[in-house]
This record gives structure tokens, sequence and C-alpha cells, in this order.
């Protein structure tokens, strides 16, 4: 049996809000506004890739050190 913990890739809603320190409702308002793309899996089962968030996070990095020099 292997005893290596696997490495994340996919988070549900809540693990998602947690990884980017904000609320359900501001993670689905970035998703109706494109920002964040979701995986559907079901009616009730939505999953976030981490290289998505991690995506998400670079791009408002970025927004956020365009905004500061100009």
């Amino acid at each position: 049996m292997n005893s290596t913990p696997q490495p994340i890739s996919n988070l549900r809603a809540k693990e998602a809000c947690k990884y980017l320190g904000i609320g359900e409702s501001t993670l689905w308002l970035y998703v109706r506004q494109n920002k964040i793309t979701p995986i559907k899996l079901s009616k009730r089962v939505t999953i976030f890739p981490k290289s998505e968030l991690d995506n998400f996070i670079t791009s408002c990095s970025e927004e956020n050190n365009t905004a500061k020099t100009a």
C-alpha cells in the first residue's frame, strides 16, 4: 500500500473558498463572471481544479500589480 499522500488536484466549493480565502457567494459570483471555471460532475456536484484556482490567484495578483503602477 502506498502511504504517500496524493497531491490535491480538485476541490469542492467549500474547500475552494477556504483555499482562496473568500466566501461561497463570492466564489459563485466569480464563476458567473467567468473568472473561475468549475467542472460540473452532476446536478449537485461541482469541483474546482486546483490549477484553475492557482491561475485565478496569479491573475488577481497581476491585476493588483498593474493597478498599483498605473
